[in-house]
C-alpha cells in the first residue's frame, strides 16, 4: 500500500529561542549606603578613640565635670553650690552616667563621646551624600573620623564640652538644609547648653533660611519656628536653674576670662602652637581643599558653596572667642572643614581620593601614637596630691584643693570644700595667664566673700597649696593667706604640692561648740 508523501520541510532556519529578559542598569537597585558606611563610622570613631580609655582622665575638664556630678547627686544645686562657667548639659551628662554606673569611673560619658563622634559622622555623611552622592558620603564621614584626633592628646581624647557639641552642630546644619527650621532651632539650643560658642551655628542656619526660603510671610514663618527652637529650650534651662544665676555663670560673670589684656604673647605663642597642630591634623581635608581652590575645576562655586563657608567662618569666630585658642576649641572647625574637604575631592576626583585618605590615615596614626607614647605628669602628680587629702582627711571630711587640678577630689574622693573647684575661678587664672591680671580682684564678682564664708562656717580639715610657683599662690591672695596662717599648720610637701592641716585646737573647739548646741548646752542653752 502506498504511502502518503511527506509534506515538505520549510526551508526557513528555526528561531532562536527569546532572549530571557533584563532589567535595564539604570533600574538596578542601588545597594544601600548606611548599612555599609555607618558601622564603618562607629568602628572607627572607636578605635580612634581607644586611648581615651587607657587612663582615668585625661585633663582638668573631665576632672572637673567628675567632682561637679560627685556634688550634684549630694544634693548639690547648679550655679549655686555647684559652679562653672559652662552650660549645664554636660554636667548633667556626668551626673547621669554616674547615677546609673557608678562614678568610680569615667568609662561610660568616654562611651558617650564614642557615640557622639560617631553620629557627627554620620550626618555630615548624610549631607555630602545629599549634595555629591555616595563617595562624597563616605568621604566626610570618614576623614571627620580620622580628623577628630589631630590634637594635642589631652584635647582630642578627653571627653570635654567640644565632643558634645558636635553632634548638635552637625544637625543644626542638616535640620536646615531640609528646610525643618524647628529642628534646626532645636539643635542649635542644644549646641549651646552644651558650650555657649555652639551657637555659633546659628548664623550659617539663618544663611540658609535667606537663600531658601521666598521673601515675604513664608520668611517671616520660617523666622518664627526657628526662633521658638532656639529660645525655648534654652529659656526651660534658665528657669530650671535660676534665671539671674543661669546668665551670670553662662554669660555676663566672664568679662575678665574673655580677655588677653596683659598676655598678649603668651596667648599668641598658644594660638600660633595650636592652630599648626590642628592643621597638621586636618591635612587630609585641607590638602584637597587647597588643590581645589588654587586649580578652580568646573563648578567650584556650585560645590563649595557660601553655606559652608559660613559655617567655617562662624566656628572659626567661635574658636577665637575669649583669646584662650585651647587645642580641644579647633574641633568646632570640623564639622564644616569635612564638608568643604568632601566636596574638593568631589570636584578634584581620579586619584585625590587616595591621596587624603593616605595623608588623613597617617596624620590620624602620628596622632594615636602621640596619645600612646604622651607623659601623664599631671595626672601622676594629681594622684600624689589625692592621696595625701585621703591620708589627712577621713571620708566624711572635706578638703581644699588650691591649684588648677579639680581631678584631684574625684581621685582622692573626699568632698571640696568650697564650690570653687579651680583657683584660676578666684583669681582669673583658668584662662591661662602669664601672671597679669591674676589674683582676688580679678576673680568671679563676689566669690571671696562666698569664699571666706564657706571656708569660716566649715573649714576643711586639709588644705593643699598646689600652686607650685604659679602667680595664684597663697602668699599673694591675702584672704587664703591669713586663713592658713590664722588657723592650719604645714605638715608636708609632696611633689612640690604644701599640705596644710586644720589645728587640733581650731577643730576641738568646733566640735565642742557643736556638742554643746546639740545638748542645749553654753550660755544660750542655760538662759
Amino acid at each position: 500500500m502506498p504511502t502518503a508523501p511527506e509534506p515538505p520541510r520549510s526551508t526557513l532556519p528555526a528561531r532562536p529561542p527569546a532572549p530571557r529578559a533584563e532589567r535595564p542598569a539604570a533600574a538596578r537597585r542601588p545597594r544601600p549606603l548606611w548599612p555599609r558606611l555607618l558601622p564603618v563610622l562607629v568602628l572607627l570613631a572607636a578605635l580612634t578613640r581607644l586611648p581615651s580609655f587607657l587612663r582615668p582622665l585625661w585633663n582638668p575638664d573631665e576632672g572637673f565635670l567628675a567632682t561637679q556630678a560627685r556634688m550634684l547627686a549630694d544634693g548639690g544645686v547648679l550655679y549655686d553650690t555647684v559652679v562653672d562657667r559652662k552650660p549645664p548639659l554636660v554636667p548633667w551628662l556626668y551626673q547621669g552616667a554616674f547615677a546609673l554606673f557608678g562614678d568610680a569611673s569615667l568609662w561610660p560619658v568616654k562611651a558617650a563621646a564614642v557615640a557622639a563622634v560617631a553620629a557627627t559622622a554620620a550626618l555630615l555623611a548624610s549631607l555630602a551624600r545629599r549634595r555629591w552622592g555616595e563617595r562624597a558620603a563616605w568621604a566626610a564621614g570618614v576623614l571627620f573620623v580620622l580628623a577628630s584626633v589631630g590634637l594635642n592628646p589631652e584635647d582630642a581624647q578627653a571627653a570635654n564640652f567640644e565632643v558634645f557639641m558636635l553632634p548638635f552642630t552637625a544637625a543644626a546644619f542638616w535640620c536646615a538644609d531640609r528646610r525643618r527650621w524647628t529642628a534646626a532651632g532645636l539643635a542649635v539650643a542644644g549646641a549651646f547648653l552644651v558650650k555657649q560658642t555652639g551657637g555659633a551655628v546659628l548664623l550659617p542656619v539663618l544663611f540658609l533660611l535667606w537663600r531658601s526660603v521666598p521673601s515675604g510671610d513664608p520668611r517671616r514663618a520660617a523666622l518664627l519656628r526657628l526662633g521658638a527652637g532656639c529660645v525655648l529650650p534654652v529659656a526651660a534651662v534658665a528657669a530650671a536653674c535660676g534665671w539671674s544665676r543661669f546668665l551670670f555663670w553662662t554669660v555676663t560673670g566672664s568679662g575678665a576670662y574673655a580677655s588677653f589684656t596683659g598676655s598678649e604673647l603668651h596667648v599668641l605663642g598658644r594660638g600660633l602652637g595650636n592652630t599648626a597642630i590642628a592643621a597638621a591634623g586636618s591635612a587630609g581635608l585641607l590638602v584637597p581643599l587647597a588643590a581645589a581652590l588654587r586649580r578652580r575645576p568646573p563648578g567650584r562655586r556650585q560645590v563649595l558653596t557660601a553655606d559652608l563657608w559660613t559655617w567655617l567662618a562662624a566656628s572659626a569666630v567661635a574658636v577665637v572667642s575669649g583669646f584662650h585658642f585651647f587645642g580641644h576649641y579647633y574641633l568646632q572647625l570640623l564639622p564644616p572643614l569635612a564638608l568643604l574637604g568632601a566636596g574638593a575631592l568631589h570636584l578634584l576626583g581620579g586619584r585625590w581620593a587616595l591621596r587624603s585618605a593616605l595623608c588623613a590615615a597617617l596624620s590620624c596614626a602620628l596622632f594615636l601614637g602621640w596619645s600612646a607614647v604622651a607623659g601623664s605628669g599631671e595626672l601622676d602628680h594629681a594622684r600624689k596630691v589625692a592621696d595625701a587629702a585621703r591620708r589627712h582627711a577621713g571620708p566624711q571630711e572635706k578638703v581644699l584643693l588650691w591649684g588648677m587640678h579639680p581631678e584631684g577630689y574625684w581621685l582622692a574622693d573626699r568632698t571640696p570644700a568650697s564650690r570653687y573647684l579651680t583657683a584660676g575661678l578666684l583669681t582669673n587664672f583658668s584662662g591661662g595667664r602669664d601672671g597679669h591680671r591674676v589674683g582676688q580682684r580679678y576673680g568671679v564678682e563676689g566669690g571671696w566673700r562666698t569664699f571666706h564664708a564657706e571656708l569660716s562656717e566649715d573649714p576643711p580639715k586639709v588644705i593643699v597649696d598646689d600652686s607650685r610657683g604659679k602667680p595664684y599662690a597663697p602668699s599673694r591672695m591675702p584672704t587664703l593667706r591669713y586663713l592658713l596662717a590664722a588657723h592650719y599648720e604645714r605638715v608636708e610637701r609632696v611633689d612640690g604640692a604644701v599640705v596644710y592641716v586644720l589645728r587640733p585646737e581650731r577643730g576641738e573647739s568646733r566640735e565642742t561648740g557643736e556638742r554643746q548646741e546639740r545638748g542645749g548646752g553654753g550660755a544660750a542653752g542655760a538662759r
